[in-house]
């Protein structure tokens, strides 16, 4: 299984470079990054070259071009591990790779695999912006691409599935979608990391909605104290000392409902989690800690992942004073904000608790010296709230997938749910972090998402 996915800023500069208002086909080349886990593989676009029309010979059903600028690719690819991608685009609508696309691809790409290692990719334009690819190996063998993805305010996915049967449980959720959608929903394989008080209904909702296969990165048990929030859990799985993602799974295999359940018992900053989480469609970060949230938006956009991040905010005296309740839902896109850069949390208190996890005596002298400031540890969770909020994040989810509400997607990048105030405040994305903004689509590298942190993850 193979897929390439993009953001929606790099299809809109494929998009205004191949269709040009003259009608005539037109090329472009692009650097992308790799993810490969449990037999799927992922291309990232990284970098978009484009050819410049004037190099080109250029018809309605044709385009040739010369190649220089592709060979100067070919040196940044083989240095950084990239693979090629070719692509053109087809202004008549033609929805199939022509004869002449094949000679042309098999050509190419030979050359190619001379300098840098394949597989691949070719692929095609349509006006309306949809595509569709193939990989191309060493010996001009082609292999369709499944899916193409473009990651924006908006996901859109080609080709449409088809031929799923409707199945008895999904009946309303078509009524309400419509069979595009639906049938989508069961194609998509989503990560979850954190599986406790808002990760756990999380799950529980993707998977009632129909999503065919969910990645549950945790490794924590289940206790006594999770019982009063995690969705399934029970008695006997705090007494067992279960995982928690493991008991997600045995209860909703329990459900019957078709999904797909993969559990990653380790952190989201070791190998193992960041390969699983590669090669998903979706991610959505259900952590407390500044860590996993930084490591989740490196994630993100090195293979330019939609990325939902749910938190809570409960403020109490202990004995029954409510000082403040909120949540905080935010939705980022590869190449847009960040958690950091929308002062969710800063690099100080990132450190903070990176040295309270690796040197707990040095963090505390550190502490009582006024150098760095303590990091908050437990703090009171109710179902309710947290639950409201993974309902939110699901919802913002389906209005990315099925656009279906009267204000664009663009203004809600950030809604905060301001419970003892009684709103809701809602705004668009900030200006990009430009220190992520260079790693888009960057892929599999060394270091691990190019963060030394990870090479010291317990």
């Amino acid at each position: 299984m193979s897929k390439l996915r993009m953001t929606a800023t790099q299809h809109g500069q494929l998009q205004l470079h191949l269709f040009d208002g003259s009608g005539f086909e037109g090329v472009a080349i692009a650097l992308c990054g790799r993810a490969e886990s449990e037999g799927r593989r992922v291309h990232l676009v990284h970098k978009v070259i484009e050819i410049p029309h004037s190099e080109c010979q250029r018809g309605r059903d044709f385009v040739t071009w010369p190649t220089r600028r592709l060979r100067d690719a070919l040196t940044e690819a083989a240095r950084l591990g990239l693979s090629v991608m070719k692509v053109h685009s087809h202004p008549e609508g033609f929805r199939e790779f022509s004869a002449r696309d094949d000679a042309s691809d098999v050509e190419i790409f030979r050359s190619v695999a001379l300098k840098v290692a394949g597989p691949h990719l070719s692929a095609v334009m349509l006006p309306d912006g949809e595509m569709f690819a193939r990989e191309v190996d060493a010996d001009g063998g082609f292999a369709a691409v499944e899916r193409v993805a473009v990651v924006g305010d908006n996901l859109s996915y080609w080709p449409e599935p088809r031929g799923c049967a409707p199945q008895d449980f999904d009946q309303r959720h078509r009524q309400m979608f419509g069979d595009r959608t639906t049938n989508l929903l069961s194609t998509l394989s989503v990560g979850v990391v954190g599986v406790s008080g808002t990760g756990s209904p999380t799950v529980e909702m993707l998977a009632r909605l129909g999503v065919g296969r969910i990645v549950e990165i945790e490794p924590d048990i289940v206790e006594g104290k999770n019982l009063n929030r995690i969705w399934g859990s029970k008695r006997a799985d705090a007494e067992a000392g279960t995982n928690k993602a493991q008991m997600m799974k045995t209860h909703l295999d329990a459900v019957g409902l078709g999904t797909e359940l993969v559990v990653c018992q380790a952190r989201v900053d070791t190998p193992e989690a960041v390969a699983l989480l590669s090669t998903c469609d979706i991610v959505f970060g259900c952590v407390d800690s500044v860590e996993g949230r930084d490591i989740l938006n490196r994630i993100a956009a090195f293979y330019s992942l939609p990325y939902f991040d749910l938190g809570v905010r409960l403020d109490a005296d202990g004995t029954g004073g409510v000082e403040s309740v909120s949540a905080g839902v935010h939705y980022l896109q590869p190449g847009g904000s960040s958690l950091k850069s929308r002062g969710v949390y800063s690099d100080a208190v990132l450190h903070a608790e990176y040295l309270k996890r690796t040197d707990p005596n040095f963090y505390e002298d550190q502490v009582r010296r006024g150098y760095i400031r303590g990091v908050r540890v437990d703090s009171p969770a109710v179902i309710s709230v947290n639950t409201l909020t993974a309902a939110t994040a699901v919802n913002e989810f389906l209005a990315r997938l099925h656009p279906y509400r009267t204000e664009p997607n663009a203004k809600f990048a950030v809604q905060k749910l301001l419970l003892t105030h009684g709103r809701i405040a809602t705004r668009p994305d900030g200006e990009p972090d430009l220190e992520l903004a260079r790693y888009v689509g960057r892929g599999d590298c060394a270091p691990l998402l190019m963060s030394s942190r990870l090479e010291d993850a317990a």
